[in-house]
């Protein structure tokens, strides 16, 4: 579908839909997890292979599936539940670390986007206000919470005694949360935040910069995955690369891919179709940018690539804030092969690109 013009590949993605029965069953069937429970436009590197077909090409049937979190996507992983998952490097680092369980990074997708918001009118300007307040998490078990203690730490307070931390779910809820008083701060990542904004919260943000540097949302395999069928992970892979070339030659046609294919994750309670654009359009930027600096921190050529150094970086500061209590070689977090990387960004990226671009306008 590459070297196709848009209204050829529009078409594409209807057909893509209507595969009879009888190829569907020729094809392999793979689940990929991922840490989340809307899968929106903010995932275009494993959203865009499914709608275009590009997986479906390479003779795979897969299947993007949410789950409750990183958590649960390792305990997944682990029973043979799911192939892939998309999941925060922290979690990666635990299951070896702790559980022993051989879990790799495939492609690195994000860095560390986490920030804690405040509202732009509220009683916390610094982080010094942050002393005596509540702070809102997605659940006390999220990796969110072990950021926000570091934070917390770096800036002279005690979570444990200068601060209340509680679960208020994600998205409405959560800000809902904040917009009432109950908590005075939230802790979220960035397209998460960014959707605050979009229903009209005016934030303050607060955040360490050695975070921007550290890899995150990254689609993970056990090793055993790896070991016993190299080509399935590659084309995954390549898939995943795909998706991201295409969101960078146009987000606007991330957007129209996402909404003809996964209508039902379009935005509701938008007054308008401009507004429904708008806040789509917001929350694909903020993904964007933490995907342009895992990119750039991986080496600025190939989409997915890290390294031991980097993943060094996480596995440190877990050390730091106590998630773990030791460190193994950083290079065990990561798939072996060398020219791993090199083979997934095995594409015509430009033509991916001229597709996206030519979505522009139509």
């Amino acid at each position: 579908m590459i070297g196709l013009t848009f209204k050829t590949f529009v078409a594409g993605v209807v057909l893509v839909a209507a595969v009879s029965n009888a190829e569907a069953e020729d094809l392999k069937k793979v689940k990929i997890g991922i840490g989340t429970q809307v899968i929106n436009l903010t995932y275009p590197w494993l959203t865009m292979p499914e709608a275009l077909g590009w997986w479906r090409e390479e003779g795979l049937d897969v299947t993007v599936i949410p789950v409750s979190g990183s958590l649960q996507a390792t305990q997944l992983l682990a029973t043979g539940s799911i192939d892939f998952a998309e999941m925060n490097t922290s979690a990666i680092i635990q299951a070896n670390v702790s559980n022993g369980i051989p879990v790799r990074v495939v492609m690195v997708n994000t860095v560390l986007d986490w920030s804690i918001v405040s509202l732009a009118g509220g009683p916390v300007k610094e982080p010094g206000d942050l002393k005596g307040k509540t702070i809102g998490v997605l659940s006390l078990a999220s990796s969110g919470t072990a950021l926000l203690k570091a934070y917390l730490v770096k800036n002279g307070l005690d979570p444990d005694r200068d601060i209340t931390i509680v679960a208020t779910g994600a998205g409405a809820p959560a800000l809902q949360a904040l917009n009432s008083n109950r908590v005075q701060a939230l802790m979220f990542w960035a397209s998460m935040n960014v959707s605050f904004e979009n229903q009209g919260a005016k934030l303050n943000y607060f955040y360490l910069d050695d975070w921007r540097h550290m890899p995150d949302f990254s689609l993970a395999a056990l090793q055993s995955k790896i070991d016993a069928d190299p080509e399935l992970v590659k084309k995954i892979a390549l898939g995943v690369a795909k998706g991201s070339a295409f969101a960078f030659g146009s987000p606007d046609c991330v957007r129209k891919v996402q909404w003809a294919n996964f209508p039902q994750t379009k935005p509701s309670g938008a007054p308008t179709e401009a507004t429904a654009i708008a806040w789509d359009t917001n929350s694909l930027k903020a993904s964007m940018v933490s995907m342009k600096a895992a990119f750039d921190a991986g080496g600025g050529k190939l989409w997915g690539a890290t390294s031991a150094g980097n993943m060094d970086l996480v596995q440190q500061f877990m050390l730091q804030t106590k998630q773990i209590d030791k460190t193994i070689p950083p290079s065990t977090y990561l798939i072996s092969n060398p020219d791993f990387w090199q083979s997934a960004n095995d594409f015509d990226a430009d033509a991916v690109k001229k597709i996206a671009e030519s979505c522009s306008g139509q």
